[in-house]
């Protein structure tokens, strides 16, 4: 069976600085018509720097939408057209004040496909140098070391709620 859906009508319902919402009406595999709300969003990256010594530096912010402070890998949101890599790089030093020397790939990810379109990719940094941070305005966020055993304890713990980090860490202790 084809499980393609072919978008019939799309209805926009919101524009906004980071996100937008449309409502797309769909014809299914049987012919049949459904709607699909969908989130537009132009993607992330988020990076796990790792020291020689095998500790990764961590950011912690409030997160509205979960209302609870989160830790996680830094990351940010690609500008339109931006290459993910140099996002990555750029959203590092803003973050944490480090730059890194190697970059390893470590895939890209859906966080919740079902509604939005936002596509994450990591990275695993490697070879850091301190460069100074450079926070964007209004971004509040404490950084600190922690060993990636201990981190991926925390996964297991589900103690790391945020799904990008929860994946940096484990695909960076099974190549680490």
């Amino acid at each position: 069976m084809d499980l393609k859906e072919k978008i019939i009508k799309t209805d926009r319902i919101y524009d906004g600085k980071v996100i937008n919402v449309r409502v797309d009406d769909v014809e299914m595999p049987d012919s049949s018509v459904a709607k699909r709300e969908i989130v537009e969003h132009h993607g992330g990256v988020g990076v796990i720097p790792i020291t020689a010594d095998g500790e990764a530096f961590m950011v912690s912010q409030y997160r509205s939408a979960a209302q609870c402070v989160m830790l996680e890998i830094p990351a940010g949101k690609l500008e339109r057209g931006e290459d993910p890599l140099e996002c990555g790089k750029r959203e590092l030093i803003e973050e944490t004040g480090y730059s890194g020397g190697e970059f390893i790939y470590l895939g890209s990810y859906f966080a919740t496909p079902a509604y939005c379109q936002e596509k994450l990719s990591l990275y695993l940094a490697k070879d850091l140098t301190w460069q100074g941070q450079h926070l964007d305005e209004q971004e509040f966020l404490n950084v600190k070391k922690y060993k990636l055993n201990d981190l991926y304890d925390m996964v297991m713990r589900n103690e790391i709620i945020d799904c990008k980090t929860a994946i940096a860490i484990l695909k960076a202790k099974a190549l680490l």
